[in-house]
């Protein structure tokens, strides 16, 4: 169980909030952790980059000179791979760089990571009702009032998606902004500090299971 000081939109302690979710044993937790982790890296290259062989090349269907007599290496084609302009050997071609993780084990990594993560979690009131209109000064004024670092990398995990608090925390470079059920491993280990609102944590309670 996971317990942390809950504050509200001026800094103030307001409460405690507490939430329970499911993790891997110390033995397993590392390894399967990096799995997810490398899965969803794997899973977000495209795969296209693309070569063309001897074969594909342009051009080179006349030998380019006599076999013998000339006093030159021997050559079939200009567009051999050891010609300029010719083939590559061994090429990359398009390819599926995706890897496969059991629903469960992908979950199971996500709570052991977001519980790997208490020391670095700051749970707020919910705020979004504090935003009368789109303002990042007000986003930025909170986050120093909360802990949170000016030059730190911050993921702030939000229960629903409103789009003043979305048009007020876009133009902020380092703080990235996440629903709860939306949360993927990368994000969760990237962030030096993690926001995260009463309601989120409900969901998360929610979508994750306890």
């Amino acid at each position: 169980m996971v317990s942390c000081t809950v504050r509200d939109w001026q800094g103030k302690e307001a409460g405690q909030a507490e939430f329970e979710v499911k993790v891997a044993s110390e033995e397993t937790a590392a390894g399967l952790v990096h799995r997810a982790l490398t899965r969803q890296m794997a899973n977000q290259r495209q795969g296209t980059a693309s070569s063309k062989t001897r074969s594909e090349v342009r051009g080179g269907g006349r030998k380019p000179w006599r076999q013998k007599g000339t006093g030159r290496a021997r050559a079939g084609s200009i567009r051999s791979p050891l010609w300029r302009g010719g083939g590559v050997i061994f090429g990359p071609k398009p390819r599926d760089y995706s890897v496969q993780m059991n629903r469960k084990e992908r979950r199971l990594a996500l709570t052991t990571a977001l519980s790997s993560r208490a020391e670095s979690l700051i749970v707020v009131e919910d705020f979004s009702a504090q935003l009368s209109r789109p303002k990042t000064k007000e986003i930025i004024a909170a986050l120093g009032r909360w802990g949170v670092a000016p030059e730190a990398k911050t993921l702030l995990i939000v229960s629903e998606k409103h789009e003043t608090l979305y048009l007020s925390v876009r133009n902020i470079e380092n703080v990235k902004l996440l629903l709860a059920d939306q949360l993927n491993i990368y994000d969760l280990l990237a962030a030096d500090s993690i926001v995260v609102t009463q309601s989120a944590i409900a969901k998360i309670q929610e979508v994750y299971g306890g």
